[in-house]
């Protein structure tokens, strides 16, 4: 998974990315005059006037004296300026997805793909990955949150967008890629050679630390996250637990309204969960708690983030964190609040749009350098080495002096 709404039909937020049905313009190919005449129609309320005048000069002197001008096709040339249009944008998360990249992400959207399994993100211009899916073929070839990839089988990643990036990793199941990662407290680059395989997101894991401290792992928030939560929590009570240990770290995100669900099993009915803000901050959608709520008071609860834990995770701690109904252990974490539309262009065209911002209950833009733990502790690569864990050390001791 990688890194993560115009007619909103089905919410969907996959590796962190908020995606959308949307609508179809209803052409199948797209010339220059029809791009143009509908950019200038000035029936449209939101009409604001613009000179082409600089684009068709371009385009004709192309045309006429460019060396390769018959090897590039129209559709080709419209691609490319729709793509520079995009990207004027300055957002790592707004894109033009040409016909590869569109199929890339429909494959996201069937919940199984081929890859190596982690989400990227952009930070400070550099690909970074946001977090490894757990039991896939990056975990296992140690792959951590936070490693920038600066190579992607030897070519420089420098100035590649998220998806051109997730293209270059992508390849044939049983394949291999080749990753040339900077970590920070390694002095050399590390390379990873990882084989490509079909990724199959995790859910969760559950265990008892010290017969009496529940821990409950959630990797991802998809379909499936909300029902086994549930079911996970309730034995947890049935049992008799005070104790439990939320650990979302390297949780890349998920679909909003499992976060939402799932916040709620914490929260009493009708509690600010998260505002989702757009149209430039003039409109707000407020997700309220369902009234689910599955735990007693007496239960005292420890939320574990680190770096990987994104957009849902995110969420949901900020709710549980800011409502005083957990204590939040770890490190910053990433930050990636933002909400994208998925809108088909074409048939094989697709726009991947920022549309709006997530804010937590008090009114912090998640996207504003992430979440801020009520206990900092850091994970070290010394600790990684090891096999050691301060932060769950950190959970358990804090749960067993309460």
């Amino acid at each position: 998974m990688y890194s993560d709404s115009s007619k909103k039909i089905g919410l969907v937020i996959l590796g962190g990315i908020l995606f959308v049905s949307g609508f179809f313009i209803g052409r199948d190919t797209v010339s220059p005059v029809t791009l143009v005449t509908d950019a200038l129609n000035t029936e449209s309320p939101d009409f604001v006037p613009a000179d082409f005048s600089n684009f068709w000069e371009v385009w004709n002197t192309i045309n006429e004296r460019y060396y390769d001008a018959a090897k590039v096709s129209p559709e080709d040339k419209i691609q490319g300026a729709i793509a520079g249009l995009v990207d004027s944008l300055g957002d790592p998360y707004s894109v033009f997805l040409p016909p590869e990249e569109t199929e890339y992400f429909n494959d996201i959207l069937l919940g199984s793909f081929g890859g190596v399994g982690m989400e990227v993100g952009v930070r400070e211009s550099a690909i970074t990955v946001i977090a490894p899916l757990r039991g896939t073929p990056a975990d296992r070839a140690g792959i951590r949150s936070g490693d920038i990839i600066v190579k992607i089988d030897g070519e420089s990643t420098m100035g590649l967008s998220v998806d051109k990036a997730v293209s270059r990793i992508r390849g044939k199941v049983g394949t291999r890629v080749t990753l040339t990662i900077s970590r920070e407290g390694e002095d050399e680059f590390l390379e990873k050679t990882i084989i490509r395989s079909t990724i199959e997101i995790p859910t969760l894991e559950t265990s008892w630390r010290d017969n009496d401290i529940f821990v409950l792992s959630l990797y991802n928030f998809d379909g499936l996250s909300v029902q086994k939560v549930r079911r996970a929590l309730r034995e947890f009570v049935a049992r008799g637990g005070t104790k439990l240990i939320f650990d979302l770290r390297g949780n890349p995100g998920g679909i909003l309204s499992a976060a939402v669900e799932i916040a709620s099993y914490f929260l009493p009915e009708g509690t600010l969960v998260v505002s989702e803000r757009y149209e430039q901050g003039t409109q707000t959608r407020d997700y309220h708690s369902s009234g689910n709520s599955l735990l007693p008071k007496n239960v005292s609860v420890v939320v574990l983030v680190d770096r990987g834990s994104a957009s849902a995770s995110e969420i949901v701690a900020g709710a549980l964190q800011e409502h005083g109904r957990a204590t939040i252990i770890g490190e910053q974490t990433y930050g990636k609040g933002s909400v994208q539309e998925l809108l088909p262009l074409t048939k094989n065209t697709s726009l991947k749009l920022t549309v709006g911002k997530w804010y937590t209950p008090h009114g912090v833009s998640i996207s504003e350098g992430g979440l801020m733990p009520d206990i900092i502790v850091e994970r070290t690569v010394e600790d990684f080495k090891n096999d050691k864990d301060p932060q769950m050390d950190a959970a358990i001791e804090l749960l067993k002096n309460r």
